[in-house]
Order: C-alpha cells, then sequence, then structure tokens
C-alpha cells in the first residue's frame, strides 16, 4: 500500500472509498447520521461502520487527539484489508494530527508473513491524503507535506524493525545483523564497522565472549554511525542483540523459549532509529553500537560461579547465566564510550521480567541518574505514541548486585527490583562524566506481543524507534 499527499482537496480526489473519523459531536451533523445509525454506529472508539454503497467508511474517536486517531486508523485499515477496494482518500483532523494518522495506517497494516505458503495480501493499493482539513480548512502544504513525510519515514521505519524482531534465529544470526548494518549503511551513506571474535579478544570484551562461546554462530561487535556536516548534537546508542537466548546452562523453560527470537529487540530499534534518522537528514550525529551474540548450551557455555572480567577490568560473578543481555551491554557501552565523546548515551535492551510486572506489558522502563535528562527525553517524545515510565535508582537496591567473590554479581541476590538492580548493574560500565548523559530503556514489556493492542500486530512492534526519533527531532529543533 501506498501512502501519498495531494494540495487538493477531498472532493477533487478519485478514489473508491472515503474514510472519516466521526466523535459524538461530529456525528450529530453528519449527512449520513440516520444510515449510520441504522447500522449501530454511536462513535464509539474504534467502531467502523461501513456505507459501501455510498462509498464511505467510518470510524469513531473520542475527540481528534493523537491517540484517539491513530488506534482508530489501525482499525479503519484492517476492515478495509477484507474489502476489494483499490484506492481510497481522506482529508486532514488538524496539521497537528497527520503523523499520527499515517502512523496508524502504516503501522496498523503491518504484518509479518515471511513465513508463511499463502499471503493475505491487501487489496487497497493507495491511500490519498488531501490537503484540507475535515471542515474544508485549507492547511499550509509545505508544513503538511513535511509532517507527512517524516511520520512516513518514522513509520516505514518502525516495520523495518518489527521485521528484524520478526525474523527467526537461524536467518537472523548475530553476523546477520552485522549483514543488515551493512546494508542500511551502503542504502543510507553511512559508516559501518564490524568488530569480528578475535578483535573482540583484543579488545578485552570478555564478558560478550562468554555469552557467545557456545554458539556455532560467532558473536560480534556492530558500529553503525551517520555523521552529518556541522552536527549540532552527539548521540551514541547501544542496543542489545542476543538473536537468541535459551537461557545458556540456567535453562529457561520450554514455554519461555517461545519468542526469545524478540530478544534481539533492542539491537533491531538502535538499526531502525538510525535508518530514520539518516533518511530524515537531521543534524544530529548518531552511533549505533550492537553487541550481537547468542546465548546458548554445550560443554563450552559460560557457568555460574564463573568470574568473568568486562572491558574495563571490571569483574563479575555469574550467579545466573540466563542474565546475559547486562553482560553483553558492559561490553558494548565500554567500547561506545571509548570510541565516541557523545552528548547523549542510551542503551535499549529486552532486559527483565520485572520491567514488565512494574509497568506492565505496554510501557518501556527509563532509568538513569539524571532527572533533568529524563524529562527532557519525555517532553521531547511526547508526540511518539510509545509509552514510557521512569523508575528510580537507590543505594539500597544497588547492594543485592554486591558480589563476595568480584566487583559486582550479574544478578540481585533478592528477588526485587530487577528490572532497576540490572540498571544499576550497567552504571558499572558508564565513566563518571557520562552518569548524567545517560538513559537506559528496558523495552522487555512493549517490544514482542502476542496480543494486538493500538498500532500494534502480532509479533514485534518496533519499540524504541519513534520515541528516539522523535527525541532526536527536538533536539534538531532546539535554536
Amino acid at each position: 500500500m501506498t501512502l501519498e499527499l495531494l494540495n487538493k482537496t477531498t472532493n477533487e480526489l478519485q478514489a473508491d472509498i472515503l474514510i472519516e473519523f466521526l466523535n459524538a459531536e461530529t456525528l450529530e451533523t453528519h449527512a449520513k447520521k440516520e444510515a449510520l445509525e441504522i447500522q449501530g454506529f454511536s462513535a464509539s472508539q474504534d467502531s467502523v461502520c461501513a456505507l459501501f454503497e455510498s462509498g464511505l467508511i467510518v470510524c469513531g474517536i473520542e475527540d481528534y487527539g493523537d491517540e484517539s486517531l491513530r488506534s482508530a486508523a489501525t482499525q479503519v485499515i484492517n476492515a478495509l484489508r477484507k474489502t476489494n477496494f483499490k484506492t481510497a482518500k481522506l482529508s486532514q483532523y488538524y496539521l497537528k494530527n497527520v503523523s499520527a494518522l499515517v502512523e496508524g495506517f502504516i503501522l496498523g497494516s503491518y504484518r509479518f508473513d515471511a513465513y508463511k505458503s499463502k499471503t493475505d495480501n491487501m487489496n487497497l493499493e493507495t491511500l490519498t491524503f488531501a490537503a484540507s482539513n475535515f471542515n474544508d480548512d485549507a492547511l499550509e502544504f509545505a508544513q503538511l507535506e513535511e509532517a507527512f513525510t517524516s511520520a512516513l519515514i518514522i513509520s516505514t521505519a518502525t516495520n523495518f524493525t518489527r521485521t528484524l524482531v520478526n525474523t527467526t534465529p537461524e536467518d537472523m544470526t548475530p553476523l546477520g545483523l552485522a549483514d543488515v548494518a551493512m546494508s542500511i549503511a551502503t542504502e543510507n551513506a553511512l559508516t559501518c564497522e564490524v568488530l569480528d571474535e578475535k578483535e573482540l579478544e583484543n579488545e578485552g570484551m570478555n564478558a560478550i565472549l562468554s555469552v557467545g562461546r557456545a554458539s556455532r554462530h560467532e558473536s560480534c561487535l556492530i558500529q553503525l554511525s551517520y555523521i552529518p556536516e556541522n552536527p549540532i548534537k552527539t548521540i551514541s546508542l547501544i542496543g542489545k542483540g542476543l538473536t537468541y537466548d535459551s537461557g545458556g546452562l540456567s535453562l529457561k523453560p520450554a514455554a519461555s523459549m517461545v519468542g526469545m527470537k524478540m530478544d534481539k529487540a533492542g539491537a533491531c530499534a538502535v538499526l531502525g532509529i538510525l535508518k530514520a534518522v539518516s533518511e530524515l537528514k537531521l543534524p544530529i550525529e548518531v552511533h549505533g553500537f550492537i553487541g550481537a551474540a547468542e546465548n546458548m548450551v554445550d560443554g563450552s557455555a559460560y557457568k555460574p560461579d564463573d568470574v568473568l572480567v568486562a572491558k574495563n577490568g571490571t569483574t563479575i560473578e555469574v550467579r545466573n547465566t540466563d542474565a546475559e543481555g547486562r553482560l553483553v551491554l558492559a561490553d558494548t557501552l565500554c567500547y561506545a564510550q571509548e570510541k565516541v565523546q557523545a552528548d547523549y548515551l542510551f542503551d535499549y535492551a529486552t532486559l527483565t521480567g520485572a520491567c514488565m510486572v512494574a509497568l506492565g506489558a505496554y510501557t518501556t522502563g527509563m532509568m538513569g541518574h539524571s532527572n533533568h535528562l529524563k524529562h527532557t527525553f519525555l517532553k521531547g517524545s511526547a508526540k511518539s505514541g510509545e509509552m514510557v515510565g521512569s523508575l528510580p535508582f537507590n543505594r539500597h537496591l544497588k547492594k543485592m548486585i554486591k558480589s563476595e567473590v568480584a566487583d559486582i554479581s550479574n544478578i540481585g541476590n533478592k528477588p526485587y527490583g530487577g528490572a532497576i538492580t540490572a540498571a544499576l548493574f550497567l552504571d558499572n560500565f558508564i565513566t563518571e562524566d557520562m552518569k548524567q548523559k545517560w538513559l537506559h530503556f528496558d523495552i522487555a514489556g512493549p517490544a514482542y506481543t502476542d496480543s494486538p493492542w493500538d498500532c500494534n500486530p502480532f509479533g514485534g512492534t518496533g519499540a524504541g524507534v519513534r520515541m528516539s526519533v522523535k527525541f532526536i527531532q527536538s533536539l534538531s529543533a532546539v535554536k
């Protein structure tokens, strides 16, 4: 399906069907009010009603806000999937809402069917946006076009990220992630460097190497960089790239292993963010660092009771081999800070089930030392459609990762505050000058879903992409 924006009114556009969004107030004055009400339509949020003989499909909304329109657009596109219409058209719902509409249609229409022998292709080929409001007010086309194009790029990058997350561990190995990064670099004129296992050894990255040593697929570290002319800020993004996590010798229960292809979602988000930022040509220098490994089991697997030495010399007592993501991030964070002096340092990881317990399945957990930076990020990403909740550090939880035999343990000694203790573990690998510039995002909850919600169908959601790109755009707008 192609989305396009034309500098015309809705009446000037030719299409098989018109899409409209109605709340209780606009339903009252609608020309087809009686026909809609006969079918039981009352404009409740996400309720869809079609008057095909009139070439009209409507969806109910609570209000004309982003959340309502994004969700409603998803419902409409799913309803149109079941029809034979080739073209559709719609008006704007105020300039401020164009991004939400584009996201709803693009993200809501996504399906991952790469492994299906028969695919459910949508018949709708073109969805055309008019340049006027639903009440026929003309909009400034240049502003509208800018918002439309931006939303299209971000949504497409989110779907790209979803596909990476959904790809099976046999098809998306650590070196497979490196191939994807290389492809993005070639297509978008970025630079990419990949460190193989010998180079990881030379760099002293024993934590990554230990996690991946039982896999037949080699571990690697990927650096993908977007460097525009005269950048106004520099950001380093670090992604956890566990292409599969069996739990290692601390083996997961069988049911918990299903879906563990999603443990690379942090790495995939970093790739998606760089794809979007480079295509938007933002004046921000962005470096993505991905620690890629597979946590498997054989006679060479790392063990509980092992003591690992990370890149910065910190010794780590392994108490649980299923707390492997933080080990991979430890070395990757050290390497990223060594290579780039950044204004911001963000890491993304499907790190803990504890974060889902704390915030639910739909919300990313944000942690760090700087309340100012947390506030700045939340403000900059507020229109992204992603939900973020802040979890606080405290010195008492820090005691829980104390080790009697090494500098720190890779897991807390009590089953409480697991999301925070995992972040406090990572804090040991943040240099003093970067502590106020660092945020950790635990995306374990929203990164993958078994039940569709909002504009997210089954599978990977692309969590982290929209909120981060919106934040980076907000930095671009600062004079």
